[in-house]
């Protein structure tokens, strides 16, 4: 991909209002645009970044038997009201009349919805479990919106769901995702804290949440440096509590951005709305249900927050909308050797199945560099006339830093084992 073909409007200059580091990082690297407070575009580069982020979900969620499909963001009200969270939710809903006057909202979740689907084809317990999952756009009229993409009006979920005959499947299907969600999380280069937490108004007695402790969000992460234990908060004061557990220190407290959340449901949905099954003793029986959430553009937020430093973004390798940045650095007299050798490395490395993005630009060298740094590519190869003397090229490790000469002719050879090397790395 050359970059004077591809739509990547940087920003050296921090947009006012934007408070928190990855906002103010997505909007200078062009990831995403402000349409109005809470409502953002997603330009070509934030968008390679949130396909690489939903492709290492559904091969997780694919490996845990889920199957995936797309569920409507239009809802009838009354589908809401069966279960009485068109007045839990009420506050967030964006509701209105269609054209025949049909009570409707845009969904700000999808459990009615869900269940009114797999009610229509499950009768049977042999039809049991069955596991579904999307990755869609949800709709929340958010009074405060925060931290850009963080807390928006609009935003992107990943959200599945579980219907089983029996506690145990339950149970089962729950441990599955739970795992899966901790390999989507270290994929995407984050470390969470997993907490037992409230189930609110989705329902049911068991819930665990995704934290990733940051600079910004809205939860509270209380623990204790003696023993290690470690609860989600709802108040600031809560620090000031002893440990529940040793009793030895008082509770220290870390803001976090809750990423992924998994309920236990039951019967709440089923019961009603009348999805119900014909168990193998022949009675009829409510489906047990679980559901399972990933903010998928959070995960944006979090990765930016964590992976940063004063030049830019920092990309771990899996999520990077490129793997390998090409700048050449061109002069008049050397600008034919100087673009047969980057051709040539770009379609080395593409044979070799890498995203190469080329900086092909006429602009100084200063220009191609900051930018560089500030999109974050994991790895930047530089072809310029000092090093080409010496048959060289030099690559740099955005992470580290790291600079490292090689022979232009071992060039591609050498880029495909840094990538691997980073990726197991990571």
């Amino acid at each position: 991909m050359r970059w004077s073909k591809y739509f990547i409007p940087t920003l050296k200059e921090t947009p006012i209002g934007a408070e928190a580091v990855s906002h103010q990082l997505s909007l200078r690297a062009g990831l995403v645009h402000m349409l109005t407070s809470g409502v953002y575009s997603y330009l070509p580069l934030g968008l390679r970044v949130l396909r690489r982020i939903e492709n290492i979900i559904r091969e997780e969620m694919n490996a845990v038997g889920a199957n995936e499909l797309f569920l409507p963001c239009l809802h009838p009200l009354d589908l809401w009201k069966q279960t009485g969270r068109d007045k839990v939710l009420a506050d967030v809903m964006i509701t209105f009349l269609d054209k025949r006057k049909r009570p409707m909202c845009l969904g700000p979740t999808h459990e009615e919805v869900i269940t009114n689907l797999v009610k229509d084809y499950v009768q049977s317990y042999r039809q049991l479990p069955v596991v579904l999952y999307q990755i869609q756009t949800k709709f929340r009229d958010e009074l405060r919106t925060r931290f850009g993409i963080v807390r928006a009006c609009e935003f992107i979920m990943k959200d599945a769901y579980s219907f089983d005959r029996d506690q145990i499947g339950l149970k089962k299907n729950y441990d599955l995702m739970y795992g899966a969600y901790k390999n989507v999380f270290q994929r995407c280069g984050l470390e969470t804290v997993i907490l037992e937490a409230d189930s609110g108004a989705m329902g049911g007695d068991v819930s665990h949440e995704f934290m990733v402790p940051a600079s910004i969000g809205e939860d509270l992460i209380v623990s204790c440096s003696a023993c290690g234990y470690k609860e989600g908060a709802a108040e600031e004061k809560a620090k000031e509590k002893p440990c529940p557990k040793c009793k030895k220190k008082k509770l220290a407290s870390q803001v976090a951005i809750e990423l992924g959340h998994i309920f236990q449901l039951g019967t709440k949905y089923s019961q009603a709305q009348g999805a119900l099954f014909i168990d193998e003793d022949g009675k009829q029986k409510p489906i047990i249900m679980g559901c399972y959430g990933i903010g998928v553009s959070r995960v944006i937020a979090a990765i930016i927050e964590k992976h940063n430093d004063d030049k830019g973004i920092i990309w771990p390798p899996q999520v990077a909308p490129f793997d390998v940045e090409i700048l050449p650095i061109q002069g008049a007299e050397e600008d034919r050797e100087i673009r047969n050798l980057t051709d040539r490395c770009d379609a080395d490395l593409t044979a070799a199945g890498l995203e190469v993005l080329v900086d092909d630009r006429e602009e100084t060298a200063g220009r191609k560099f900051n930018d560089a740094d500030l999109i974050g590519i994991p790895l930047r190869v530089t072809i310029g006339r000092r090093n080409l003397a010496e048959g060289k090229v030099e690559i740099k490790v955005r992470s580290t830093n790291e600079i490292v000469l090689v022979n232009k002719d071992q060039l591609a050879q050498k880029v495909l084992e840094m990538t691997k090397a980073a990726c197991v790395t990571n």
